[in-house]
């Protein structure tokens, strides 16, 4: 199972961002997936989460800015990261609870991490 990332890059203060996760290999069903991230210096932290159902958690701070959405038949979560701020800068790494085919529990898996930049 491999989760691969994309979407991050160079933004201005204020730009918009919109990152995906897409997750493959032999998977039998997928429980929450989400977002974090962590600032060069800093621990990794919560961005947002979703569940199967479309419940979303986000970290308080971002509320308001940021969107997580899925895409079940895709494998797929999104992150949509609007009025973004120079603070907003890290590495964004998704995260996921697969069960993979022939295993009887969820896993925890994680992506390779994409940087996003906020600087004018």
């Amino acid at each position: 199972v491999q989760l691969q990332a994309a979407g991050g890059g160079l933004v201005q203060p204020g730009g918009s961002l919109r990152l995906s996760c897409a997750a493959s290999g032999s998977i039998f069903s997928i429980n929450a997936m989400g977002w974090y991230r962590q600032a060069p210096g800093k621990q990794r932290e919560l961005v947002a989460t979703i569940t199967s159902g479309g419940s979303t958690n986000y970290a308080d701070s971002l509320k308001g800015r940021f969107t997580i959405s899925r895409d079940n038949a895709k494998n797929t979560v999104y992150l949509q990261m609007n009025s973004l701020k120079p603070e907003d800068a890290a590495v964004y790494y998704c995260n996921a609870y697969i069960r993979v085919r022939g295993v009887s529990v969820y896993e925890d898996y994680w992506g390779q991490g994409t940087l996003v930049t906020v600087s004018s």
